[in-house]
């Protein structure tokens, strides 16, 4: 909103200062300062507050170290990383950009999920909360409302652009090319509707999800939807999982989520940027630039909101938190064209996930090989998800943490490093 208002000023006026609201850089940077500003700020009165309403998390006893400590501590406190994504971002951000609106309603839609199922478990005393089958439903929604958003609007596009020197006139008339100044050098671009994502690590970085169909034939193309939706949908429902079953000890999803949301800010930018995108050779996207401004917002609300969830956690972020988390991770890397890129950016969640799938398959194998006595006494892990099981065999949570996050920074680094090394 305030983007629109100095605009305004800086156009009519020209008010002093009104101008540096066009650069998305000075606009995320307000967007880190606010968030951070309210998480700490406003993070102080809520978790008060739910104090007094009795908010706590229901620990369970799973034998852990330090459990009893925890019990009593004030639970959703997701509603803080919501509000200090929200705010900043309606008000630096273009909010009639199309990539920022989709992150908004990501944002809300599956933070009210969780909140649904928090509320079931804290106030209706429930302890599965909402089953399961209905988390499902809500992620398969978003998932619908991502890909039919990214696949019908006409404001999603990827640009690809050609020297003058190296097309002809035929060419250009053909493929309806439109003239461009590019740094003072004419240059010819063509705008391309297409369910195109990058491929890591190859020099041919490009690959259409419709090209999966070519074995159907003639007119194959039609059903190119049908593959995206089932693309994005399973990638929505993996990562919000994967964040959800990750928030188990205290700052580790928020500090994951704080590092995956600096890489894909980063991606966003030079996607954004035709020098940059030039540069790199990778996929230029128009207006994705802006979603610098929620990265922003994002990362300021996760590292705002380990000032009160680091070890001890004065407050669990619960599924509130979580579910919402994976389900903007899942949707900006999709927004980028980065997806296929999730599996590293995103391996801490993946090998969580991965812990509860194999402990789950193992026993049961077992159980119907050797019988229920064998199963139980030869798990794969002493206990799933992963950073569990690193509780039970000794080490200290704060240690897992930070063990975590430093794994993290390095799937990071590789993350970058593949927009070069093809």
């Amino acid at each position: 909103m305030l983007y629109y208002l100095f605009d305004y000023l800086n156009n009519e006026f020209n008010f002093p200062g009104a101008g540096m609201f066009q650069y998305i850089s000075f606009r995320a940077a307000l967007a880190i300062i606010l968030s951070l500003t309210i998480s700490m700020v406003y993070g102080k009165n809520l978790i008060a507050k739910l104090r007094r309403m009795q908010v706590e998390d229901e620990i369970r006893d799973l034998g852990l170290a330090g459990e009893k400590q925890k019990s009593g501590t004030p639970t959703m406190g997701g509603i803080i990383i919501l509000a200090a994504i929200l705010i900043p971002t309606l008000l630096f951000a273009r909010i009639n950009n199309v990539y920022i609106i989709l992150a908004l309603i990501a944002t809300v839609w599956l933070g009210a999920v969780g909140f649904l199922d928090d509320y079931i478990k804290v106030f209706k005393k429930n302890k599965e909360g909402l089953a399961g089958r209905f988390k499902i439903a809500g992620q398969i929604g978003l998932g619908i409302i991502v890909a039919t958003t990214l696949y019908f609007n006409e404001h999603v596009k990827t640009k690809e652009f050609f020297k003058s020197t190296n097309v002809s006139n035929e060419y250009i008339q053909e493929n309806n090319l439109k003239p461009v100044v590019v740094d003072g050098e004419l240059m010819y671009s063509k705008d391309e509707k297409a369910t195109t994502t990058t491929i890591p690590f190859f020099k041919s970085t490009e690959f259409d999800y419709k090209d999966l169909l070519k074995f159907l034939g003639d007119g194959f193309e039609k059903y190119n939807y049908i593959i995206f939706l089932l693309v994005v949908t399973f990638i929505v429902i993996a990562v919000s999982n994967g964040a959800n079953i990750t928030d188990g000890l205290d700052g580790l999803a928020a500090g994951t989520s704080a590092i995956i949301g600096t890489v894909l800010g980063i991606l966003a930018y030079v996607s954004g940027n035709f020098v940059f995108s030039d540069y790199l050779n990778i996929m230029y996207i128009p207006h994705l630039g802006e979603m610098v401004v929620f990265a922003g917002a994002f990362v300021g609300a996760c590292v705002g909101f380990l000032w009160y969830n680091a070890f001890p956690a004065q407050v669990f972020m619960g599924d509130t938190g979580s579910l919402s988390l994976g389900g903007i991770i899942a949707t900006f890397a999709i927004m980028v064209r980065k997806e296929l890129l999730i599996p590293i950016l995103c391996g801490i969640f993946l090998v969580e996930i991965l812990s509860v799938v194999l402990q789950v398959y193992f026993f049961k194998y077992r159980k119907r090989k050797h019988g229920i006595e064998y199963a139980r006494s030869n798990r794969l892990f002493k206990m799933s998800p992963l950073h569990h099981h690193y509780q039970k065999i000794g080490y200290h949570e704060s240690k897992i943490v930070t063990r975590f996050w430093i794994i993290g920074i390095m799937l990071a680094i590789v993350t970058i490093l593949t927009m070069k090394v093809r």
